[in-house]
């Protein structure tokens, strides 16, 4: 039975063989990293060449010091948020003067720079005057008033939300002018937000565009591993108070990928100017042939300058200290993405340096692998015979065990 286990195991042990190991002779293309300042972090940024000949997901790619590897963190440059947030208490609502007011306690939150009001009224515009102080009732200290709006009728979107300097006071008295009533002041939430831009790079191009009924059509070309995430539209500065919906399909099978609006809004509602503006559509999906669609209705079409698909930048950053020159190869499309403690335990370092990526060449080193498909696919024989030579011994032990079973 002994000798049947271990039977057993071998060929367990043949069949499940390890993810393929990285090494220098399996990478296809290489390029010189050049160290811009050794004595810090550093980064690259990923271009149109890497994306066009590494794995889509970027798993195959390796930064060697010689022979040795160095580790890496690769990361999305993407908007941030860091958000702290609590209920305001509202009190002491009423109306002054025909005008809305309240105080406001902001015990919930140390430090806030957002104020967002929960109010049941449509189609307004109204001015908020904010004073704070640390006492109920003398709220001292002018902040600067803020512009809330909504416009259902139009359908142009709205604003609730006081965008203050960053302050701490324990106490805000808010003042409305006409337009909204204290009954429709139903709450309202304080937060500490902290944004980063995005950075994005180029993903393609579109074509000029196509007018048709009711509706402008552009045709745009991504690289097919370059992932989309974004498509922004540039529109004459002087066209304004638009809201129009968008789609991006695939332009093979017509499946939709993406849908959202375009809106710019420059009103002025009793002496008060409001203006906002959302000109680019998010995606998460899409590359090859893609085709937008800006719906116009009974509108006219939009004064379009250009329609630009937009990567997010992806950087890899490391650590060389004392080098002024790594290698970064990449081209095999069996090893799997690297899992680094770097990585892990990764912090941004807001000095870092930005390294210079050199031109592509051939690995000179390159032999590629063996063979890449598992042992048991290319040993199927072998593995065959041996699951046989097993199950027979194990049938010899049965039976062997049955007859001295019996003999008792």
């Amino acid at each position: 039975m002994r000798y049947a286990a271990y039977l057993m195991l071998t060929v367990l042990a043949l069949v499940n063989t390890g993810p393929p190991e990285a090494a220098i002779p399996y990478f296809a293309i290489v390029r010189d990293v050049r160290i811009a300042q050794a004595d810090r972090q550093n980064f690259f940024t990923i271009d149109t060449a890497l994306w066009n000949h590494s794995r889509p997901d970027l798993g195959d790619l390796r930064l060697y010091d010689g022979n040795s590897p160095v580790q890496y963190f690769l990361a999305e440059q993407n908007a941030g948020v860091s958000s702290e947030e609590a209920e305001a208490k509202i009190v002491n609502l009423g109306t002054v003067a025909g005008h809305t007011e309240f105080d406001l306690d902001a015990n919930g939150l140390a430090e806030y720079d957002r104020i967002r009001l929960h109010l049941d009224a449509k189609d307004f515009v109204a001015t908020a005057s904010i004073a704070g102080g640390s006492e109920l009732g003398q709220a001292s200290t002018e902040l600067p008033p803020v512009t809330l709006y909504d416009f259902s009728s139009e359908k142009l979107g709205s604003n609730l939300t006081l965008k203050l300097p960053s302050s701490s006071f324990r106490y805000l008295h808010v003042k409305l002018s006409h337009g909204v009533r204290p009954q429709q002041v139903t709450g309202a939430t304080i937060s500490n937000l902290r944004e980063w831009q995005a950075s994005w790079t180029n993903a393609g191009q579109c074509s000029s565009l196509r007018q048709q009924p009711r509706m402008t059509v552009f045709a745009c070309a991504v690289p097919s591993n370059v992932p989309l995430n974004r498509i922004q539209f540039q529109i004459d500065p002087g066209q304004v108070n638009f809201h129009r919906s968008v789609s991006v399909e695939d332009a093979k099978t017509s499946t939709q990928l993406a849908s959202s609006d375009l809106s710019r809004v420059r009103m002025n509602r009793g002496g008060t100017l409001v203006t906002a503006e959302d000109l680019s559509i998010n995606s998460t999906a899409g590359s090859g042939q893609l085709t937008v669609t800006v719906q116009n209705g009974d509108n006219p079409p939009l004064a379009i300058l250009a329609v630009q698909p937009l990567a997010l930048e992806r950087r890899v950053y490391f650590d060389a200290p004392g080098k002024s020159l790594l290698r970064l190869y990449y081209g095999d499309e069996k090893l799997p993405a690297p899992v680094y403690d770097y990585a892990r335990f990764f912090r941004k370092d807001a000095a870092a340096a930005e390294a210079t990526l050199g031109a592509e060449t051939v690995n000179a080193a390159y032999t590629g692998r063996s063979d890449e498909r598992p042992w048991s696919d290319r040993h199927k024989g072998i593995l065959w015979a041996a699951m046989l030579l097993a199950v027979l011994a194990l049938g010899v032990l049965a039976i062997r065990g049955l007859g001295s079973a019996a003999t008792q």
